[in-house]
């Protein structure tokens, strides 16, 4: 199976598709991750790609099209993946269609409120990526990942204002994919307000409804 998940930021895309691509067997394809390897070469495209990220701006269109039509070219997601954070626009859901077809869209509904809570409490590990939260998911030892022992920051992205920005930047421009999923009749909705248990146990429900 095929998924896209939609949602502003602070929905919870990637902490459900970590537990997701456990359940039904498909590659987690994070653009997050794609870009973090890119900024991570220290290569001219890598270092635009954080400077975008670090305004709270999305990276641009071709760009990003490039990068994923590059990762789903791979043989292990011939069959099935789940797609976190891509597309965000219209022209990428475009260009999406031209090498690949989707099954489902979800889209993660979440109060603004519930995304200030969480997105200014996340701390990200270096070396894994995993997220963490000060408040809702704490690491054992705090600064260190529990999972891989990698130092855990603040993302630049991650302060009041920058979010503001970002939830802007995703009604502009990544909200109409509700609309036009839900035109095409792939679109499913799921509150993203729950424990993450009860919203995989939702998630599994809705791909089984008609």
């Amino acid at each position: 199976m095929k998924l896209v998940f939609l949602g502003p930021p602070g929905a919870g895309k990637g902490t459900l598709a970590v537990k997701a691509t456990v359940f039904f067997k498909a590659p987690h394809i994070s653009t997050g991750d794609i870009f973090r390897g890119a900024i991570a070469t220290g290569s001219p495209l890598g270092m635009k790609v954080k400077s975008i990220i670090d305004e709270g701006r999305l990276v641009d269109d071709d760009i990003t099209i490039g990068l994923v039509h590059e990762r789903l070219s791979k043989d292990d997601v011939k069959n099935s993946y789940i797609l976190d954070g891509f597309p965000r626009t219209i022209a990428q859901a475009e260009a999406l269609t031209k090498f690949s077809k989707i099954d489902a869209v979800i889209n993660l509904e979440v109060p603004d409120k519930l995304v200030f809570e969480r997105l200014s409490g996340r701390l990200v590990c270096r070396k894994c990526g995993f997220n963490w939260h000060k408040y809702f998911n704490p690491p054992k030892k705090e600064g260190i990942c529990d999972k891989c022992g990698g130092e855990l920051y603040t993302r630049d992205d991650d302060n009041v204002e920058a979010i503001k920005e970002r939830l802007e930047v995703y009604r502009e421009q990544t909200a109409p994919l509700i609309e036009y999923y839900l035109a095409r009749g792939l679109l499913k909705e799921i509150d993203a307000c729950p424990n993450v248990d009860i919203i995989l146990e939702n998630l599994k429900k809705v791909l089984d409804s008609p």
